[in-house]
């Protein structure tokens, strides 16, 4: 897993990832367009997206969408229902049995505050996602979150702050915390 990062967005390291994005979205783009039970071709693609076979007993469900998808690590008997996205650049592991609702988006990447900095670095953490856990419907999980088994994420929440284990999280009210 990839530690807590910045990366100068006119380096030689973004230019290098911004290749491998437009490289996985072509993937994901055919991936998409397959027929449901083309099981031999899904498994091709999925192979190529991650650069590694899918482990044993993972089921993803198209639409799927991954920017980058070498940083993405499944565990054993992981369900991924359609129209999730991860952006994995800066790593996303998802533990055995781990179920996540349709429309989810696990975001490794982003930019600084600042409007100075924006436009100029990466920002990002490794998202962890321990065994037994199950995110609902919509959720978002942000850069650097690691959430503890046998946890829920309620469809819909926004979590920005580890989750302890066994614990259920909820809520997607966004409040000011500082304006310009």
């Amino acid at each position: 897993m990839y530690s807590d990062r910045l990366m100068r967005i006119h380096s030689a390291e973004f230019q290098a990832m911004s290749e491998r994005v437009l490289r996985t979205t072509e993937l994901t783009s055919r991936l998409n367009v397959l027929p449901f039970d083309d099981e031999a071709g899904k498994a091709r693609l999925f192979e190529r997206i991650l650069g590694r076979p899918l482990p044993g007993r993972v089921t993803i469900y198209p639409p799927f969408y991954t920017d980058h998808g070498l940083h993405l690590d499944l565990a054993e008997r992981v369900f991924i229902n359609q129209n999730c996205t991860f952006l994995d650049y800066a790593g996303i592991r998802l533990g055995e049995r781990v179920m996540v609702g349709p429309k989810a988006t696990f975001i490794t990447v982003g930019h600084p505050v600042d409007p100075g900095e924006r436009r100029e670095w990466l920002t990002g953490g490794p998202i962890d996602v321990a065994e037994n856990v199950w995110i609902g419907a919509g959720a978002t999980i942000l850069p650097g979150v690691g959430i503890g088994r046998d946890s829920v994420v309620a469809a819909g929440a926004i979590v920005a702050d580890d989750v302890p284990p066994a614990t259920l999280v909820t809520g997607g009210k966004a409040t000011t915390q500082r304006q310009w």
